[in-house]
């Protein structure tokens, strides 16, 4: 694999408004230069985002359509209609799913729960999907999780069987978009605060509206409910989903982590809280996760087990995970998704390589702005994985595409900053049958007589809109310090800006010219061990896999 070299930047920020936040929150300097080239212009600002408080969260019934998706539903638990949950089989998809069932399931409502299978029913709200779960669930109301947004057909079909329907969902629009009874979508809305969440942030509103109605008007069961009980389960989705970690989801993660991270004794509510962490605590044995749970092992150890069932198989395994009341059926439905993941990972590994070898006979990068790669035979459940690791890899717009023995091809999407790839597809849509997806990410589907003209319609689109932009990747460099500032102090205080992930990167600190002391080890033939050195103060390193670098003679930043 080519992989392209990396410019360093440094955000801008004022040091006026840093040395004031320093100073007034006792902050070392370099935590307060970060939280100013972030945005946070002031100490107030500084505080509350370093203390995020669910108590800050937006009024459900600020999202679009909320009202009249909670009447619909109300009405259907004292009617005592039969409501289905149509999820995703992706773990944002799951964690929705699950987190609408177990709410409405305590409201007194009579709800059971569908996911589709990705190889037979694929994406979204799909009528295929749809026709099974009317045939199983026989509902006069479905509720959609993470899905339906741009499913107009699927929505009509499901009205000719007699069943309304109340999407939840956070994808961008397409089109005229679905027609259903409600469209609980934020990005159908014009508040920019409730925009980034995601599809379980979503049902989570969803299921705060309902509780704060059934409240008002004096439901007892609405007043046993306590929402908290579930925000790891939101935490996990939101994390999962890779959507920003800012606003309301920064506060829906610390607090969901700060859950998974507690020894049950300490649970604010023992009995609903300790049954909607069992099945996790099961799978984060099995991914030997110990002390404080951070948002990186949700990305790389939670959340890659669960989207491995609906990836390769059946994701109702990971959805009764988090619904089982039973510790040695979550023990063993764990182990059955790490043994799918392990499975997944060598297929994910193999297409990559097949993808950037493909790649790299035809990549130049002054002409190839959005790269496209297709075949038959690739599995349809790792290609979104394939497809991020390559737009990092190339710094491009990628959609890669796996075929069947029909010539019917899935693609999975991934962008860079930039570029909308939903609006890019949008200008290729005559040689699409579908698409849909995130700003940042997308689905496709097409024949593969259409793979040439859709990868050259799709270049055109992305040269439009990066021709003048700097496609190199970047390290970012959040603040430059000494090797003296590099002490607890400054470790205590970065924690507090977690959790980190998309929209709140990790900080990254660089030291300017410091020297290096003897001579450099390489350990285990891969990564470089040296000792540094900054004025009066000497530290240990270690520069993985670098062990094939040459150190540079004289002072390096690092």
């Amino acid at each position: 694999m080519n992989q392209l070299p990396k410019v360093w930047k440094t955000p801008e920020h004022d040091p006026k408004i840093a040395r004031t936040i320093s100073e007034e929150l006792d902050l070392p300097l370099p935590i307060a230069a970060v939280l100013a080239s972030r945005g946070i212009s002031s100490s107030s600002d500084a505080d509350r985002f370093l203390s995020p408080r669910l108590s800050d969260a937006l009024d459900p019934f600020a999202l679009p359509d909320m009202s009249s998706a909670v009447e619909r539903i109300w009405q259907a638990i004292r009617n005592e209609e039969q409501i289905a949950v149509y999820g995703d089989y992706d773990a944002d998809g799951i964690v929705s799913t699950a987190v609408l069932f177990r709410v409405l399931s305590r409201l007194g409502a009579s709800v059971s729960c569908f996911l589709p299978g990705r190889m037979t029913e694929g994406y979204g709200f799909s009528l295929a999907g749809m026709q099974r779960c009317a045939g199983e669930c026989s509902p006069s109301l479905i509720v959609t999780a993470d899905c339906g947004s741009n499913d107009a057909e699927t929505v009509k079909a499901a009205k000719a069987l007699g069943a309304d329907v109340v999407v939840t969902d956070h994808h961008e629009t397409t089109g005229s978009g679905s027609a259903p009874l409600a469209l609980v979508n934020p990005k159908v809305g014009s508040d920019r605060a409730s925009m980034d969440l995601a599809g379980s942030g979503v049902a989570f509103k969803l299921c705060h509206a309902l509780v704060k109605r059934g409240r008002e008007e004096g439901v007892a069961a609405a007043a046993e409910v306590d929402l908290r009980d579930y925000i790891p389960w939101v935490a996990i989705g939101t994390v999962a989903d890779v959507v920003p970690l800012v606003g309301e989801n920064r506060a829906l993660v610390r607090y969901g982590l700060d859950q998974l991270s507690r020894p049950e004794s300490e649970l604010s509510t023992k009995g609903e809280a300790s049954a909607a962490l069992l099945g996790l605590r099961a799978l984060m044995s099995i991914g030997k996760i110990k002390g404080p749970v951070a948002a990186w092992h949700v990305a790389f150890v939670i959340a890659p087990r669960l989207n491995a069932a609906g990836r390769l198989g059946d994701a109702t395994k990971a959805l009764e995970l988090f619904l089982t009341a039973d510790s040695e059926r979550a023990v063993e439905i764990s182990r059955e998704l790490d043994s799918v993941n392990n499975e997944r990972r060598a297929i994910e590994r193999r297409a990559t390589r097949e993808a950037a070898s493909d790649i790299d006979s035809w990549f130049k990068p002054a002409d190839d702005y959005g790269i496209v790669v297709g075949k038959k035979g690739w599995h349809q459940g790792v290609i979104g994985i394939v497809a991020s690791r390559l737009c990092t890899i190339y710094s491009r717009p990628v959609v890669v595409i796996a075929f069947d023995d029909n010539g019917q091809g899935k693609g999975s999407c991934r962008s860079v900053s930039g570029f909308n790839v939903v609006e890019g597809l949008e200008q290729c849509e005559e040689f699409l049958d579908t698409f849909g997806g995130h700003a940042c990410a997308a689905g496709v589907s097409l024949q593969v007589e259409s793979l040439d003209p859709f990868r050259e319609a799709f270049n055109r689109a992305c040269r439009d809109k990066l021709a003048d932009a700097d496609l190199q990747q970047v390290q970012h460099v959040d603040a430059w310090l000494n090797l003296r500032e590099a002490d607890e102090r400054l470790w205590c205080a970065a924690s507090r800006l977690g959790p980190f992930g998309e929209g709140n990167r990790m900080p990254v600190w660089g030291a300017r010219n410091v020297r290096v002391v003897g001579q450099p080890r390489v350990l285990k033939e891969e990564h470089l061990k040296m000792t540094l050195v900054d004025g009066t103060t000497q530290m240990d390193a270690i520069g993985f896999n670098m062990g094939r670098d040459p150190v540079p003679d004289g002072p390096i930043d690092i």
